[in-house]
This record gives C-alpha cells, structure tokens and sequence, in this order.
C-alpha cells in the first residue's frame, strides 16, 4: 500500500509540474506571439510618422534599426521570464560571459560606433553614389552595424559601418556638378582652330553641359604623334555619365563630318 500511495503522489506531482509547465509554454508563446505584433505595429507607426515628418532618411533607416534589435532583445527577456528562468540569474549569466560575449561582438560594437559617427558626420546619405572599400554604388539604406549598396550592374553590398567609418571614402554625388575632361588627339598638320570651333559647337548644342563655369579647350600636349586637345566641361552630377557618353559620341561625328583625324602611331625610321 505504500508504495501505491508513492506512485500516486508522485504522479500528482508529474501532473502538476505538466501542468505548470504547459502554462508556462503557453504564456511564453502568447508573450513571443504579442511582442513581434507590438514590433510589427511599433515599426508601421514609425514608417508612417517618418513620411509626415521632416526626418533623415539615415536617421530614420538607423532608428528603425535600433529599435527592431531592442525590442527583440525585450521578447527574449519576456519570454525567458514567463517560462520561469529568474532573470536576474539569466542577467548573471550573461554577466560572467561578457567577457566572452565582448570579444566575440568587439567587431560589430565597432560597427556600432561606425553607424553612429556616420550619423554624426553624415559623409553620405542615402540615394548618394559612393565608392569605399574597392566597392562603388547608391547608398540603399544605413542600418544600425551595416550599410548596404547598390552597384551599377544591380547587385546588394553590404558593408559593415566600422570599415566605412575607417577607410577612404568618395561620394561621388555630394556637390550638385562635377567636372568632365576629354582628351582627343588629332593629327599634326590639323587646323587647332578649327577643332577648337568643332567642340565648341558640341558644347554649345548640349543644353545639359553647363555654361557656368565656362568650358574650356586648349591644347594640353605635344604628344610623339598627336595634338592633344583637352576639353574641359561641368554638368550637374545625375547627368555625368550620359553627357560623358554623348560627348564622346558627338566628337566622333563631328570630327568626321569636319575632316578632322584621327592620329595613330608612327615611326619615322632615317637612313644615313
């Protein structure tokens, strides 16, 4: 008999203990469920009041960001408390592993402090063309450890911001113009005047190159078997590669229509 009076407590105590631990489970699990709700309602108001207000898009990118990995940090919390691990112990332990955990993480808590001196100093925003770390492309979105970019040819980069915040850096699209130079080649005997009215009537045709700051074309160099020509124009930055393209274009044309050559290597070999 007293051994069936054990059993029976101890399964009592089983069901009890199931029991408990199934409300548990349960709690932790409408917890999770609520928490990534919460997210999800806390980010839509966040996209949503970040277009009505006057916010950076750097900012706002980098916000979002911090926020998500918090209140995700938040849920873990929750969830580890609601499943009956004392949080204060979990605090402990992760307390005895920062050590650890900070030499494992000292890469992305440079990327961190990259991401905030980023923010502070703002080298580019989003939509800006850089080129940084043997990579050139448009800034999509500066997120709290990393920036991601879009190359020319439609491939996602993602660099981390530490690299970026200790490296060289071009941002092509900063300034509102940009300069292009040109140097074309004509043959000796060539009229420079002549090529210097043809370019000029290119440049004059084109109503995106810019007439202030003055184009300029002069002759830069006395080559072995050219007359080097330089042409020196501005043009606001988004329209860069396509006057650079026609420009080029242009001259070719031009330049034949004119009689004006093209030189190519020579060699003049003297018997004495």
């Amino acid at each position: 008999m007293e051994d069936i009076e054990n059993w029976r407590v101890l399964w009592e105590k089983l069901i009890t203990s199931g029991v408990d631990l199934g409300k548990r489970l349960l709690a932790a699990i409408v917890i999770y469920l609520v928490g990534r709700m919460i997210i999800a309602i806390v980010n839509h108001i966040l996209a949503k009041n970040a277009k009505r207000k006057t916010m950076d898009p750097e900012v706002r990118s980098f916000m979002n960001s911090a926020i998500r990995i918090g209140l995700n940090i938040l849920i873990i919390i929750a969830v580890i408390g609601a499943l009956g691990i004392e949080t204060s112990s979990f605090a402990a332990l992760l307390a005895s592993a920062g050590v650890a955990i900070g030499m494992a993480l000292s890469g992305q808590m440079q990327n961190l402090a990259g991401g905030i001196l980023i923010l502070i100093q703002r080298p580019y925003r989003i939509g800006d063309y850089i080129i940084t770390n043997g990579t050139e492309g448009t800034v999509t979105s500066i997120q709290i450890f990393t920036t991601k970019m879009l190359t020319p040819d439609n491939r996602e980069v993602t660099i981390p911001n530490g690299a970026i915040s200790s490296a060289v850096l071009i941002n092509v699209t900063a300034q509102k113009t940009r300069r292009i130079d040109f140097s074309f080649g004509v043959e000796y005997n060539t009229d420079v005047d002549k090529v210097r009215q043809a370019l000029k009537a290119i440049v004059d045709a084109d109503q995106d190159i810019l007439k202030d700051p003055e184009p300029m074309i002069v002759v830069e160099d006395l080559a072995d078997s050219s007359v080097n020509i330089k042409l020196r124009i501005w043009v606001e930055s988004p329209n860069y590669w396509d006057v650079t393209f026609r420009t080029k274009e242009a001259v070719y044309k031009k330049f034949n229509e004119e009689g004006i050559a093209f030189p190519f290597p020579q060699l003049t070999v003297h018997q004495g």
